[in-house]
Parts: structure tokens; C-alpha cells; sequence
């Protein structure tokens, strides 16, 4: 594995990595300030109204809150999670209204299946260690009513796993760990652009879990 010092503007965090967990404990209030002050992704906002619809919605890897924020806002009534209790923390200071919770892929303990219509999971299964991807992608169906629709993005990382100066995993992985976990999905949206937000080569995924 090797390291890079680029700065890694990712919103979320995921539980697999303990590096990665503990830069986004201990730096929890400098992400947040920075994730503020990024652009606003309408791009991926534009896709959320063109696809989700009404109802309970997650947001798995919610950071600081913004995009649960945006989500409860425009009519998807949302819930937080995430595996940092410092990003949690500061969620809840910035958003005391809504409601936010611990927990961290690839398990998601304490979500049942078939509890949302929506999951957003923005630039966070990167964190991962690739071995845990497809399970990750799997969970992220399984809480998903037939018919729910899952948003799912993550930074590109070409060649070998990085980690940037604060510690945190950026994995390379073959896209095929994904679309493994979505075979029972049908693929509405998939395309690699540059992230409206972070300026970064992101992949991006919309399914929705077929009806039973």
C-alpha cells in the first residue's frame, strides 16, 4: 500500500478501515468546515429528484449531515448514519432537528432490511478494504424495500490503494465487486464523472431493487 499527501475531499466514512475511522474522529470538525465549504453537488442532487421517490430514506456515510440535511429538506424524509461518533456528533450540533445514528458498513448493524425506499451512500465504500465491497453493496439492497432505490458513488482510484496525510484508505477495486452485489437490481443510471463538489473522478451507480 502505498501514500499519497493528496488531500481527499470524500463526505463519509465507512467502519472497516480503523485508520480511517480514527482521522475522521479526530479531525471531525476540520472535515466538517471543509465539507461546508466545498460546492454544492447539484449534480448529484439533480439525480436524487430524478430518481428517488417520497418516502423513508437513508443516508449511509452521512458525515457532518449536509446531503441528510438537503434530503429531509426536498421531501425524502431522512435518517443519518455513520461510523464516526465524532462526524455523528457534529452532525447532530449542525442539524439538531433531524435524526442521526451510529452505524458502519460492510454490516449495518441494527438496520433492518426493507426499511427505506431510499439509501444514499456518497463516496464511502472506497474506505473499505475491497474484500468487503460486494458484502457493503449487498447490505445496501437488503435495507431497501422491492422497489427502493439505492444512490451509490465512490472516489476512482487507479493502480494501488492510497492513503492521503490524514490516514485514510482510498481502495482501488474492480467495479465488478459492486455490480456483483446489484444483479438482483435493475441499473438506471451508471457513469463516471467529476464530482460537482469535490472535483474528483467519482463512479456512479443508481439501482433500483426489483419488485417481488
Amino acid at each position: 500500500m502505498t501514500i499519497s499527501s493528496e488531500p481527499a475531499p470524500a463526505q463519509a466514512t465507512a467502519g472497516g478501515d480503523h485508520a480511517t475511522l480514527a482521522a475522521y474522529d479526530r479531525g471531525a470538525a476540520s472535515f466538517a468546515d471543509d465539507w461546508s465549504a466545498q460546492p454544492t453537488p447539484s449534480d448529484m442532487y439533480d439525480i436524487v429528484r430524478r430518481f428517488f421517490t417520497p418516502g423513508p430514506t437513508a443516508d449511509i456515510g452521512c458525515g457532518a449531515g449536509r446531503d441528510t440535511a438537503w434530503l429531509d429538506a426536498n421531501g425524502f424524509p431522512c435518517t443519518g448514519f455513520d461510523a464516526s461518533e465524532g462526524l455523528l456528533a457534529e452532525a447532530r450540533r449542525r442539524h439538531p432537528a433531524l435524526r442521526f445514528q451510529h452505524a458502519s458498513l460492510p454490516a449495518l448493524a441494527g438496520l433492518a432490511d426493507r426499511s427505506f425506499r431510499n439509501v444514499l451512500c456518497e463516496t464511502v465504500i472506497m474506505h473499505l478494504e475491497p474484500i468487503s465491497v460486494t458484502g457493503a453493496v449487498g447490505r445496501l439492497v437488503s435495507i431497501l424495500i422491492p422497489g427502493g432505490t439505492l444512490y451509490l458513488s465512490w472516489r476512482l482510484t487507479e493502480g494501488h490503494a492510497v492513503r492521503d496525510a490524514h490516514g485514510r484508505l482510498y481502495a482501488a477495486f474492480d467495479s465488478e465487486l459492486v455490480f456483483a452485489a446489484l444483479r438482483d437490481t435493475d441499473i438506471l443510471l451508471d457513469e463516471q464523472p467529476i464530482s460537482a463538489s469535490s472535483g474528483k473522478a467519482i463512479r456512479r451507480v443508481v439501482a433500483r431493487r426489483k419488485p417481488e
